[in-house]
């Protein structure tokens, strides 16, 4: 299914071909992630803050509430971390209802469905608002193992290794033998801690330091070889 030239840091996983993909959402599937930093912008400019990328790389992708504590503190925003991310949710279920694809990122998961490899999404987001962010994507709601932030399996949220790991367990596959596709730091971090490669699809604006630990990093789906994933 796979070829065995997947680089990888770890030497066992060079012997083992890969026979799984587990997808982030926000940022790599769909292009949420603009939303999310209008979000978090709007709530700050109510304050006279600004937030930007330098704050952005430290929250993206990870625990909504660890997110929320940082961006209150960073900023001395006068609101609870909880005040924060109800206000910043009251937006965001406004700005989903115009969510858009990443190019290529339609034709990398059908490729994948149509040569029959196991494809799951692993995303920090809370169900109800992935269930927002898909419904205009039937070839995501397709997918049929979908974990997110709030799963109650689900311990602890990137950076920690938890969802891919659940992800992992409920294809049936073992966690060295996943691919897991990413944008961000803490997205990273926890795929590499569950003990699986990980490609990158890069948000231009992102350093490409803080993900200088991924396997491999592309600007978008177009620059995917698939013949590291035997297709």
């Amino acid at each position: 299914m796979f070829d065995r030239d997947f680089s990888t840091p770890d030497a066992q996983a060079k012997t083992e071909r890969p026979l799984a993909v587990i997808f982030d959402l926000d940022g790599t599937l769909l292009d949420t992630e603009p939303l999310y930093t209008l979000s978090a912008q709007r709530v700050a400019a109510r304050f006279g803050k600004s937030f930007d990328w330098t704050l952005k790389s430290q929250t993206m992708g990870g625990d909504a509430e660890f997110g929320a504590e940082l961006v209150v503190r960073t900023l001395g925003l006068p609101i609870s971390p909880a005040e924060y991310l109800s206000e910043r949710y009251a937006i965001l279920r406004q700005l989903f209802l115009e969510t858009s694809a990443m190019p290529g990122a339609e034709s990398c998961v059908r490729a994948l469905q149509s040569a029959g490899v196991p494809v799951a999404i692993g995303t920090s987001s809370y169900a109800e608002l992935c269930d927002l962010k898909w419904t205009n994507f039937p070839w995501i709601s397709s997918i049929g193992v979908k974990v997110c932030g709030d799963d109650p399996e689900v311990k602890a949220r990137k950076p920690a290794p938890d969802i891919f790991l659940l992800a992992a367990r409920r294809l049936g596959v073992a966690p060295e033998r996943c691919v897991v596709f990413e944008d961000s730091p803490a997205g990273v971090t926890a795929a590499k801690r569950a003990g699986m490669r990980v490609v990158v699809i890069k948000a231009r604006e992102l350093d490409a330091a803080l993900v200088a630990h991924a396997d491999r990093v592309l600007n978008h789906f177009d620059e995917l070889d698939y013949a590291l994933l035997g297709l």
